[in-house]
């Protein structure tokens, strides 16, 4: 059964058009990866997902509602966003950081309910940054300030969970540790996971199913095996393209071919 539904999405900015009649559809417990290269669309549809941004033509349907007819606060109960970066403006600890995420729910600072902290702790406690909970965000190295950010999404107790490019400056132990997470909170909470990435290899890893954007149209969408075709990927980047399924694992390898 469909959950997420985008039917024939637009959206432009003033400089023109990003995307353009975007359509996919998102099971019930599914991640999928959105790819595609520069000025794809990618980070666009996320807002539009959230409705940071209103779409100007097309429908959203989360969970048998359109997006437009749902106030913020539901919103906010249903979608959960990892953006590209987090800044806070004074000095939190992580404590007080995932707590941020109970906003949808809590009276007001201070005021927070034992289901709100309970809400957090869990976060805290799956994403592993529990024993940081005293420290500042800015004493974090990468890979823990990603795992509060994500800890901080987990607290609004979401059902989609939104990633833009969550990996992204990370070495590849933190890399692996995030790709852990999301497919443990995929099988434990049931989440879905929608996660743009520019790091091929990340989204034939983790993903159930990929959405492939060029210039705001999708080029296609499908099964990892199916969109990482090496012809598939060069009329996306422009470039020749190298791929192999690893005889051990299974997993994917893509690489620009030089």
């Amino acid at each position: 059964m469909n959950m997420v539904e985008v039917h024939d999405l637009c959206f432009s900015y003033r400089n023109g058009r990003v995307l353009d009649g975007v359509s996919f559809a998102v099971e019930a417990g599914e991640i999928w990866g959105v790819i595609g290269p520069n000025s794809a669309g990618k980070t666009t549809l996320l807002r539009l997902l959230s409705r940071v941004l209103v779409p100007e033509a097309g429908k959203i349907v989360l969970f048998g509602r359109d997006i437009l007819a749902m106030t913020k606060r539901e919103i906010a109960r249903t979608v959960a966003v990892v953006p590209q970066e987090f800044q806070v403006a004074f000095p939190f600890t992580v404590e007080q950081v995932v707590a941020m995420g109970r906003y949808p729910y809590a009276r007001g600072i201070g005021l927070e309910s034992p289901a709100d902290r309970q809400a957090a702790q869990r976060a805290l406690d799956e994403t592993g940054t529990a024993h940081l909970g005293h420290k500042y965000l800015d004493q974090l190295s990468g890979g823990e300030k990603q795992r509060t950010v994500i800890a901080r999404a987990l607290a609004q107790e979401p059902r989609l969970l939104l990633l833009d490019e969550p990996m992204a400056h990370l070495d590849l132990n933190h890399q692996l540790e995030i790709l852990r997470l999301l497919k443990r909170l995929k099988a434990e909470r049931g989440l879905m996971i929608i996660l743009v990435s520019h790091d091929l290899n990340v989204a034939a890893a983790c993903a159930d199913r990929i959405l492939l954007l060029k210039e705001g149209a999708v080029v296609t969408a499908g099964y990892p095996e199916e969109v990482m075709r090496p012809e598939t990927l060069e009329k996306a980047y422009g470039c020749p393209i190298w791929s192999e399924t690893d005889p051990e694992t299974g997993a994917m390898r893509i690489l620009p071919r030089l």
